[in-house]
């Protein structure tokens, strides 16, 4: 219930007093200076109490966007993994410097997108380019997350304004993956490489489409010879996931196994420091190079496993399970490829029970 009381100040003016009391929630309190308006912010603020928006909206003016994100680094991203970290953190300080003096009731959606043409349009320092829409849309990220948990876990606000914002239009996936010669050049020149960690790497991201990090971050723990296959923990999308690894793949493991360093626990160690995974990328290059094969990526190699489960008929879901991502949206890009594939499949069973009849 609602009681407005009548007061008169030193001055000699009169002002109304409301204070608003509801069961299981803390007296609200305001003074105006017409009987009217406080009636008026009487009747609305037990409205908003009994929807649960009051208390909010409250916060929302109270707290700050420098705030959210300072709560935001302290409690929520210690539990990411350290390069995620990093990343996340340079992203929201960025957000700080440019929003965060603005209580988060007045940050709109126009703000955000203000500072989203801004990160497109400026050449960060030491970079000779401007920043591409793939890393702006990670800066919006980090930024989606934070309001995500102000409105979910910390009860700051009511909705989160990034809802209303686009982010930046992205280029389709690149797709580039190996022709049958250049995989057979390039296997050839990683196998007569002097670094000896090329063949059996390249030879696993080629069978299993895992990503560079996993492989060269494996420990011989995560190993199963037995079973043929590899156990990935805490991958890129916090899930843990087994790996197939049967054929020439298996073959190149069990082959470097013999060779472990028994001073470490890693698969792929460094010479320098066995606690840290080996650097390819001289010797990667020098492969590519020797194979004569341009435009590719290590990345690539993934693209190309799964280029070749979409040509051999894998569906969708199939190749979404083994390279580990949690939607479609990812691997849409390969559907062109078992497409055309189960267009050639049905179009050689057509000609072979038709063929006579069609002639």
């Amino acid at each position: 219930m609602a009681s407005i009381e009548k007061r008169v100040t030193s001055e000699g003016k009169t002002a109304y007093r409301v204070k608003v009391r509801l069961k299981g929630y803390p007296a609200q309190t305001a003074t105006f200076d017409r009987r009217t308006d406080a009636k008026n912010w009487a009747q609305s603020t037990e409205a908003a109490i009994k929807e649960g928006r009051h208390f909010k909206t409250s916060e929302a003016k109270r707290r700050t966007l420098g705030e959210m994100i300072r709560r935001y680094l302290e409690k929520v991203l210690p539990a990411y993994k350290e390069q995620e970290r990093k990343d996340r953190t340079r992203h929201l300080k960025y957000w700080k410097e440019r929003l965060g003096d603005y209580s988060l009731a007045d940050i709109s959606p126009n703000h955000i997108a203000d500072v989203r043409d801004e990160l497109l349009a400026e050449v960060p320092f030491r970079k000779k380019t401007t920043r591409s829409p793939a890393t702006v849309a990670r800066y919006m990220a980090s930024l989606s997350h934070a309001f995500t948990c102000a409105v979910n876990e910390w009860g700051w606000l009511e909705d989160s304004p990034m809802r209303k914002v686009k982010g930046p239009m992205l280029p389709k996936g690149r797709v580039r993956y190996l022709s049958d010669e250049e995989r057979t050049a390039l296997l050839k020149a990683c196998k007569s490489s002097d670094n000896s960690y090329l063949y059996p790497v390249v030879v696993l991201a080629l069978s299993t489409g895992m990503r560079q990090g996993e492989i060269m971050g494996l420990k011989w723990s995560n190993v199963d010879f037995q079973h043929g296959r590899i156990i990935l923990k805490n991958t890129k999308n916090g899930e843990s996931r087994g790996v197939p690894v049967t054929g020439l793949a298996l073959e190149a493991m069990k082959n470097h196994a013999k060779v472990r360093k028994i001073d470490s626990t890693l698969v792929f160690p460094s010479k320098a420091n066995p606690d840290k995974p080996q650097e390819l990328r001289t010797a990667w290059l020098r492969a590519l190079k020797e194979a004569k094969i341009d435009d590719f990526k290590f990345h690539d190699l993934r693209h190309t496993a799964a280029s070749y489960l979409a040509m051999d008929g894998a569906s969708l879901a199939d190749i979404a399970e083994i390279l580990g991502h949690k939607t479609f949206q990812m691997v849409k890009r390969y559907a062109h490829l078992s497409d055309d594939h189960t267009q050639a499949v049905v179009k050689r069973m057509n000609d072979k029970i038709f063929g006579s009849e069609h002639a």
